[in-house]
C-alpha cells in the first residue's frame, strides 16, 4: 500500500550502512517511524527531504507492516537553522518535545503547525529565540492536553491578581498570598508575563508571537514556560541543556 503524505523529521537514527530510521510528524497520521533506505549513499534523491528538521512530501510504501520512503521532495529546509548550532540545537528541542506529546495513529495537524511555525520564525530570525521557545512551549502544552488555568487565582477568585504565581504541578496561576505548598513548585510572574501566558494560550495561532516583553518579564515567562513542560512531562531534555551551553 502507497500512502503520500507531508511530514516533518523529528528524528534521524542511523541504520545498518546507508539506511536511517526516521520519526516524523504528519498532517494525517500522526507520528509515524519509516524507514528511509540508502538515504546515505551519494547521489540519493531522498537524502535531502529526510534530514533532521526537514518539512517534506513523502511516497510512503508499507512493507510487513513498516512504511518504507519511496519518494520525497523537500518543501521547507529552514535553512537558517542548519548556519548557527545554537539555532539548530534549539529547533531540535522543539523536534524533541513534539515527538514526545505526539502519537501514532493520533493526528494533531495544530501541533505539526506549531512546530513548522515556529522552526520558521526561528530560522528565519523573526523573533529572538528565546521569546519563540517560550512561546512554543506553552502553546504546545495547550494543544497537547495540558492547557492551564490562568484566568483567576483558584483559592480566593481573584482575576487581577497581586505578585501572582504559578504553580507548574498544579498547572495554574496563584495570588500571592494564596500561594500553597499543596500547589507544588511555584514560580512568580509579574502583570505583563501572565498577559503573555493568557495570550498565547488564547490567540489565534498566526498571532501567538505578536507581543513584547520587557526583559524581566520575558525571564519569567521563560523560566516559567520551560519549568511547566519539565513538570508535565516528568522528563528533562538533552537538546535543551546543549542549547543553553552553546546560545
Amino acid at each position: 500500500m502507497f500512502k503520500t503524505t507531508r511530514a516533518l523529521v523529528l528524528r534521524e537514527t542511523k541504520y545498518k550502512e546507508a539506511d536511517k530510521i526516521l520519526t516524523v510528524l504528519t498532517e494525517d497520521e500522526g507520528k509515524l517511524t519509516v524507514s528511509a533506505r540508502g538515504v546515505m549513499r551519494r547521489g540519493s534523491r531522498i537524502a535531502a527531504a529526510c534530514q533532521l528538521l526537514t518539512f517534506s512530501e513523502m511516497t510512503l510504501f508499507e512493507n510487513r507492516g513498516r512504511w518504507v520512503v519511496q519518494e520525497a521532495q523537500t518543501l521547507e529546509q529552514f535553512l537558517g537553522l542548519r548556519e548557527d548550532i545554537a539555532l539548530l540545537s534549539l529547533g531540535t528541542y522543539f523536534a524533541e518535545l513534539m515527538e514526545a506529546v505526539s502519537d501514532e495513529d493520533s493526528p494533531n495537524p495544530e501541533v505539526l503547525r506549531l512546530g513548522l511555525n515556529s522552526l520558521f520564525a526561528l530560522s528565519g530570525g523573526l523573533y529572538p529565540p528565546e521569546h519563540i521557545k517560550a512561546v512554543f512551549e506553552a502553546r504546545l502544552m495547550c494543544l497537547s492536553g495540558y492547557e492551564p488555568a490562568l484566568e483567576a487565582c483558584p483559592v480566593c477568585g481573584k482575576e487581577d491578581m497581586v505578585s501572582p504565581v504559578f504553580s507548574t504541578l498544579g498547572g495554574t496561576v496563584l495570588c500571592g498570598k494564596c500561594r500553597s505548598s499543596q500547589y507544588g513548585e511555584s514560580f512568580p510572574l509579574c502583570e505583563a508575563s501572565l498577559a503573555a501566558m493568557r495570550h498565547i494560550s488564547g490567540a489565534e495561532s498566526k498571532k501567538i508571537f505578536s507581543f513584547t516583553l520587557e526583559n524581566a518579564a520575558e525571564k519569567r515567562l521563560n523560566k516559567v514556560c520551560e519549568a511547566y513542560v519539565q513538570a508535565q512531562l516528568e522528563r528533562r531534555f538533552s537538546s535543551l541543556d546543549y542549547w543553553k551551553s552553546v546560545k
